[in-house]
């Protein structure tokens, strides 16, 4: 695990930990970019979260104390179903078998404690050339009690496929996918979220874009008391491109987050992130970090990033912070933005005005602020589904 114990160079870089941490009673310089934060793949390597490190300070820790232990869980708490799988190939990979570690690197202590705990790992492989008639979808039900999972997902050179992890029933979970998408490949992964109200779940998702590849990556969190759910994608290759996108809705005591990291690695890529987010009722809490980072060598890089965030009620907070680094000047457009706000009273007054009462309005209203990202599937059913989640969640009904 790399840790600075020095003083910061001259002319180093700001950094946004000013909390800094005491490792073995050592004061450590905190990480200066977010490319230079720590990995190791020992859970020993990594002191337990106080709330003060830059990845940790926006999180409930008293909520998942369960995650930080090291301690051996049992391998039946996720319920795992596998459905549309022609001409997918599925096995599993050890410690030290390819793929697995050829991308995944843990950042965190409960990263590393589901890559120490998960002795084979599943595989989900797209074989060179093939292209998935229709998506592929993994059903984990969690059936309540501690669990740790790592899975690596590969879609093998100028292959095609939609691959979706659906989370569902209750569990205390850490989750790392690592995604691999090969020269010239198109791959979509959709992670959707909609545990049990007692639910917790942390999951590191990272990601290699090889050469002329793309790869979709979308987040949809609607249930769960704490979701977490991190994005890191690098495109590596000349000519990759990174779309990352993010739906939710957090309602009464529910915390959902994301941070999403996007590293313009190769020349010409082209990167595009947007994330959406809906809150209504006391305590709901949302939190989004995106760290933008254009490398020295990423000539040519069109990248954009996005954050917006509706507070539908009193009590509600959320919490967006997007950050951008470039290293080279030869771009052909970088940019950031986040907005966080409350009903427009205007859109409001125009629908009325029209004779539509106002708990219609509002409903428009937030259909068509969350109807981008919900479009953005390019899957009809899910599209449905989404759409009817977001209705019932805005007229306070339970999940179905």
């Amino acid at each position: 695990m790399t840790t600075t114990t020095e003083a910061p160079a001259a002319g180093a870089k700001g950094h946004t930990d000013p909390a800094g941490a005491l490792v073995g009673g050592t004061a450590v310089v905190p990480v200066q970019t977010r490319s230079e934060r720590p990995w190791s793949f020992d859970p020993a390597d990594f002191a337990t979260p106080t709330g003060r490190e830059v990845n940790w300070k926006h999180t409930p820790l008293a909520r998942l104390q369960s995650l930080l232990l090291n301690e051996p869980a049992p391998h039946d708490v996720i319920g795992v179903e596998v459905e549309g799988a022609a001409g997918l190939e599925q096995g599993r990979l050890t410690v030290g078998q390819s793929p697995r570690g050829e991308v995944f690197r843990p950042e965190d202590l409960p990263s590393a404690i589901a890559w120490a705990q998960e002795a084979e790992a599943p595989l989900l492989r797209i074989p060179a050339g093939v292209e998935l008639d229709e998506p592929v979808v993994v059903r984990l039900t969690g059936r309540g009690g501690v669990a740790h999972a790592h899975v690596v997902i590969e879609a093998q050179a100028n292959s095609r496929g939609t691959i979706i992890l659906r989370h569902e029933g209750t569990a205390e979970q850490a989750q790392n996918v690592e995604i691999i998408v090969r020269d010239g490949a198109a791959l979509t992964v959709v992670s959707v979220q909609r545990w049990d109200d007692d639910a917790v779940h942390l999951s590191a998702h990272q990601a290699r874009v090889d050469r002329d590849a793309t790869l979709t990556h979308i987040v949809v969190s609607l249930g769960g008391a704490v979701v977490r759910v991190n994005p890191s994608v690098e495109l590596a290759g000349a000519g990759a491109n990174g779309n990352l996108y993010g739906l939710s809705f957090s309602d009464a005591g529910q915390h959902l987050e994301s941070q999403v990291y996007l590293h313009h690695k190769g020349p010409h890529t082209v990167g595009d992130v947007l994330y959406k987010g809906a809150l209504q009722g006391a305590s709901a809490r949302s939190v989004w970090i995106g760290d933008v980072l254009i490398g020295p060598d990423a000539v040519g890089t069109d990248s954009y990033e996005a954050n917006r965030n509706l507070v539908l009620t009193d009590g509600a907070r959320a919490d967006s912070i997007p950050n951008l680094e470039i290293e080279t000047g030869d771009i052909v457009g970088a940019g950031h933005a986040s907005a966080t706000g409350r009903f427009d009273d205007e859109q409001l007054f125009y629908l009325q005005a029209r004779g539509i009462d106002e708990e219609e309005a509002r409903r428009l209203v937030v259909l068509g602020f969350l109807i981008e990202i919900v479009q953005k599937l390019g899957i009809p059913s899910l599209e449905e589904e989404f759409t009817a989640a977001i209705e019932a969640e805005l007229a306070g009904e339970p999940a179905a």
